[in-house]
C-alpha cells in the first residue's frame, strides 16, 4: 500500500467537516477544528473553491458550504449501487466473523425476499435461499422490516381477524400478537426470531437504511439451537447491528452518531 499524501488528506478532512453542524464553515473554523496552519488552510480552501468543491455562502462573508462537485460525485456513486451485490459482500464479511449463516432481505407486501445469503461452514438445514420468498411475520428480517412501517400500514397488511400462515408451531398467527411483537422490536431496534420459520434455528436481525434514512432491507444471522444461548444472542445481535450499519453506509446512510 502506498503512502498517504498529506495535502490530499487535509483537503478531505476539510470537506468532511461540512458533514457536521449547519454545513457552513469559515477558514478560522477550519484552523481551529483541524489545528492546521492558517496559510495551509487558506491554500486548501482556495483550491477547493476553485474546483467547486466548496462555494461562498451568499450574504455571509468568509463562510463556505459544499459546492456542486461533491453532489455530482455522490450521484454517480449512487448510480452504480447494487443492494444485492453490496449486501452479499457485507454478508460474507459478517459470516466470516461469526461462522453462522447471514441473510439480507427486502420486504414485498407481506413477504420477504432474500437477496443475499452466505452459508455457515457448519452443515445447517435452512428454509431460506437467495431469491426465495417467505412470510415476513415468520422471520427476523421480516419482522424487522415490518416494524419499520407505520402502524396503520401494518394493520392494513395484517387486518384483525386475518389468520396468518404458520411455518412452525412457534410462528405468530394472530395479527394482534404480531403488532405487539413489532412494537417491542421498534423499541429495541433489533428483531429476534425463535424457531418461527425453522424449528431448529433462531435468528437476530437489524435494519439497513439508505441515504435518506429509510429502512430498505434487513440483515440477519441464523443460528442452530445447539449453538443458541442468551449470551450468543447478544453477541450476534451486536454483530448484526454492525453489519447492517456497514451496509447502510455503503448505501449512503450517515448515522446521526
Amino acid at each position: 500500500m502506498g503512502r498517504l499524501v498529506p495535502a490530499v488528506t487535509r483537503a478531505l478532512d476539510i470537506l468532511e467537516l461540512f458533514l457536521d453542524g449547519d454545513g457552513t464553515l469559515s477558514a478560522p473554523d477550519i484552523v481551529r477544528r483541524l489545528q492546521l496552519p492558517r496559510t495551509t488552510v487558506h491554500e486548501l480552501v482556495t483550491t477547493l473553491a476553485a474546483r467547486k468543491y466548496i462555494v461562498p455562502v451568499p450574504g455571509q462573508s468568509g463562510r463556505y458550504r459544499l459546492g456542486v462537485r461533491p453532489y455530482q460525485l455522490g450521484a454517480r456513486y449512487a448510480e452504480h449501487l447494487d443492494l444485492a451485490a453490496e449486501g452479499q459482500q457485507v454478508a460474507r464479511t459478517v459470516a466470516e466473523t461469526c461462522d453462522e449463516t447471514v441473510h439480507v432481505a427486502i420486504l414485498e407486501d407481506t413477504d420477504v425476499i432474500y437477496i443475499a445469503k452466505v452459508d455457515s461452514t457448519h452443515a445447517v438445514r435452512m428454509v431460506s435461499a437467495a431469491g426465495r420468498r417467505l412470510p415476513a411475520h415468520c422471520t427476523s428480517v421480516g419482522k424487522m422490516l415490518l416494524a419499520s412501517l407505520p402502524e396503520p400500514e401494518v394493520a392494513a397488511r395484517f387486518p384483525d381477524g386475518a389468520e396468518l400462515s404458520a411455518m412452525t408451531p412457534n410462528s405468530i398467527t394472530d395479527p394482534a400478537a404480531l403488532r405487539e411483537a413489532l412494537a417491542a422490536i421498534r423499541e429495541r431496534g433489533t428483531a429476534v426470531e425463535s424457531r418461527e420459520s425453522n424449528p431448529d434455528v433462531s435468528c437476530v436481525a437489524a435494519p439497513v437504511r439508505d441515504r435518506t434514512g429509510r429502512v430498505v432491507a434487513a440483515l440477519s444471522i441464523s443460528v442452530p439451537m445447539i449453538r443458541w444461548s442468551e449470551e450468543r444472542r447478544a453477541e450476534l445481535e451486536e454483530l448484526a447491528v454492525k453489519g447492517a450499519a456497514d451496509l447502510s453506509e455503503r448505501l449512503g446512510h450517515r448515522s446521526a452518531a
